[in-house]
């Protein structure tokens, strides 16, 4: 059941994406998100991620850069340029540190980006910070100093 902006109503736990074509993160962070409260659902390339977008109107979605089928970057854009699924928070988690490619996800509309390695609970602190969860206990900020320059610095 969604309401009219396309969010699922009646869920117990937030639903998060997860899409990465590495096995091994997947699960890593599938196992700690659901430790965490979270309910998940997977994906293993852009198109899969992008299906289950639209078929699932997660609470947030993680997405992996380099991706077979399509990008993270081209996935966010896409759920960015979709009114069904415009307001999906998105996290991009890469190896990809360059500025320019932090500059490159948030241009396509993420909004955070996480880069590989990472900390397991940052990761926690980060995904409930972008769901607006004060369980969060920290802000992303004060874990691991923000990608974006703080107006007071």
């Amino acid at each position: 059941m969604t309401n009219e902006g396309g969010k699922a109503m009646n869920r117990n736990r937030p639903l998060i994406l997860i899409a990465d074509d590495d096995e091994d993160i997947l699960e890593l962070v599938r196992l700690r998100l659901s430790r965490s409260g979270y309910d998940t659902v997977l994906a293993r390339n852009g198109a899969e991620a992008l299906a289950a977008a639209g078929a699932r109107m997660p609470d947030l979605a993680l997405l992996d850069v380099s991706m077979p089928a399509m990008t993270g970057y081209e996935v966010t854009a896409a759920l960015k340029a979709d009114d069904a699924t415009k307001d999906i928070p998105i996290i991009l988690l890469t190896a990809r540190a360059q500025t320019a490619d932090v500059s490159k996800g948030f241009e396509a509309g993420a909004d955070d980006y996480i880069t590989k390695p990472f900390s397991p609970q940052a990761l926690q602190v980060r995904v409930a910070a972008a769901l607006g969860d004060a369980a969060g206990q920290a802000s992303p900020q004060t874990m691991l100093g923000s990608i974006r320059p703080a107006a007071s610095q």
